[in-house]
């Protein structure tokens, strides 16, 4: 009798446990989208900054940064920033099928872009400072000794 109810209770503890985990995994994963969407409208304004672009190309610089977006989140996106007057967009004939829309930054745009990056610097200084002991390797040595 005894070890059934060990084990009962060692089943229900698995099974509570593996609904945190689940349900952890899925907070995380939500939070690190919603941390990626936060940045990417500030990614693209940094990325048309240094030249005018194409959706492919876009998405190709955000792909090398790790960022994997499709054109269904980017295009909205960028008609957000369009109609914001943060860009603007010209077209341009191509060899190889339809005019392609290439976009630049606008001069509202780049105070726009200016304001991110001081809000960006400051954030993640402040992060930094924030968790800079949440490495183990940069963690100060513990005074505490449990043997002691």
């Amino acid at each position: 009798m005894h070890s059934k109810i060990d084990t009962e209770y060692l089943n229900r503890v698995f099974r509570i446990a593996n609904q945190l985990i689940t349900s952890n995994n899925m907070n995380t994963e939500n939070t690190k989208a919603q941390m990626r969407k936060g940045i990417l409208e500030f990614c693209i304004l940094s990325l048309i900054d240094r030249k005018e672009m194409y959706v492919s190309d876009l998405i190709d610089e955000l792909k090398k940064g790790k960022l994997d977006v499709v054109e269904g989140t980017l295009y909205p996106l960028l008609t957000r920033l369009k109609n914001g007057e943060f860009l603007s967009y010209r077209w341009e004939e191509s060899t190889g099928g339809p005019p392609r829309k290439y976009y630049q930054i606008t001069e509202k745009g780049e105070l726009f872009l200016a304001e991110l990056l001081n809000t960006w610097k400051e954030l993640t200084d402040s992060v930094n400072q924030i968790t800079k002991n949440n490495n183990p390797t940069d963690a100060p040595e513990s005074s505490f000794h449990p043997n002691s």
